[in-house]
């Protein structure tokens, strides 16, 4: 009796492992396609199936990628990336240009009033670098006159016109700074009217659909 239950209890264990045994599928370098329960380990690295006791495909294992392939889905991730937030940038930028101007008059206006406000610093800065100008020219001409006399020159006036040429080269940088930054404004705001204006002709558009659509029910 006991030999029998032994018996029965390795069949059973036996059957257990033979049910939980995993199968695989695989083809060789040549092409030819293999079953086992075991893969050579060259295999192991490329493409192959699992299979279960009834020879049903459980799941698929890629090959491993090479270096240039994961080099390659990296850049790509990157790109995806990248898109996505420059398409949630832009979206966010529709919907502030939309909340903050109703009309396009309305834009033009505030695009007005920044170029008006730089306007403003340009002509401060053109102001101060004219008089400078006029000083140096004045100083000089007194240092002609007193070398002209035979007197010494006082330290001081050409301390006086260094600084004032000093004054004159860092305003003239403000000024381009200014320049510059009116052109930026000038071609965003010429971004923004375009912009505003195809998102308007959207606006309208899905009303006019909608209204169809009512009008139809």
């Amino acid at each position: 009796m006991r030999f029998v239950l032994l018996a029965f209890s390795v069949c059973l264990i036996s059957a257990s492992f033979t049910a939980q045994a995993k199968m695989y599928k695989w083809v060789d370098d040549e092409g030819q396609m293999h079953f086992g329960d075991k893969i050579p380990q060259k295999y192991l690295v490329k493409e192959h199936d699992e299979l279960n006791e009834h020879g049903m495909k459980m799941r698929t294992r890629e090959a491993a990628k090479t270096d240039e392939e994961r080099a390659e889905e990296k850049r790509l991730q990157k790109e995806k990336a990248a898109a996505e937030l420059a398409e949630k940038k832009k979206k966010q930028r529709d919907r502030v240009l939309l909340d903050t101007y109703t009309t396009e008059a309305d834009l033009i206006a505030a695009r007005d009033s920044r170029l008006d406000a730089v306007d403003t610093q340009i002509r401060l800065a053109k102001s101060i670098i004219e008089e400078s100008n006029n000083k140096v020219d004045s100083l000089e001409k007194n240092v002609v006159d007193i070398k002209a006399s035979k007197r010494e020159v006082p330290e001081d006036m050409y301390k006086r016109i260094n600084r004032l040429r000093h004054q004159v080269e860092v305003h003239t940088g403000v000024m381009q700074n200014h320049v510059k930054r009116r052109d930026e404004i000038a071609t965003q705001f010429d971004g923004y009217i375009e912009r505003f204006r195809v998102l308007k002709a959207e606006q309208k558009a899905k009303r006019e659909k909608l209204a169809k659509q009512r009008s139809s029910l």
